[in-house]
């Protein structure tokens, strides 16, 4: 799953750098809207972040149909477990792009299939933070064991220092991102 701290999801266009024109293979200039080049090749780039997307994805899906939950549960689940500090329903409806009553349903689903706990805070009993279920918890980790596993034996062929550069380039990628404009779908 995704790592902690990261801005409110929004939905929306993303680039693909399907053309020169755009930005993609082998770009020399600067692309549409004054872009700084891309010095890679884009649109390589670009294919193999779907691929991933869509092999996380699939093991996500999988996850959720095992577990009857919804996909919004999922990402939900992943919101909760990556937050670094305790969640809110408030949090968590901005992080996920929801409405109001969409949240509670989902927590609402969550909490009655045992997966998340809703406890109010001692100071403000207004407050409520969501926890991930220790067995919910357990559960996950035996199922997304393998993507740990890929991750581990892939990493394993590269230094530290080239994994500290993947991982700064993947953090800024999910910030640029993050701040692609859009609306949620089914507004």
């Amino acid at each position: 799953m995704t790592g902690g701290g990261y801005p409110p999801r929004r939905r929306g266009g993303a680039a693909e750098g399907a053309s020169p024109a755009a930005g993609g293979r082998h770009a020399a200039a600067a692309g549409p809207g004054d872009l700084p080049a891309f010095p890679g090749d884009l649109s390589a780039f670009a294919v193999q972040l779907r691929r991933m997307h869509g092999e996380i994805g699939r093991v996500v899906q999988q996850y959720a149909a095992r577990q009857n939950l919804h996909a919004t549960d999922v990402q939900a689940l992943a919101a909760i477990l990556d937050a670094p500090e305790p969640m809110t329903p408030t949090r968590l409806r901005a992080l996920l792009g929801l409405t109001s009553g969409a949240v509670t349903a989902c927590v609402d689903r969550l909490e009655r299939a045992g997966h998340v706990r809703r406890v109010r805070e001692d100071a403000d009993r207004r407050v409520v933070h969501l926890h991930y279920a220790d067995d919910a918890r357990a559960a996950a980790r035996t199922h997304f064991r393998p993507l740990a596993d890929a991750l581990r034996r892939v990493g394993a062929d590269f230094g530290a220092d080239e994994l500290t550069v993947a991982l700064r380039f993947l953090t800024a990628l999910n910030d640029a991102l993050a701040q692609v404009p859009g609306d949620p779908a089914g507004r």
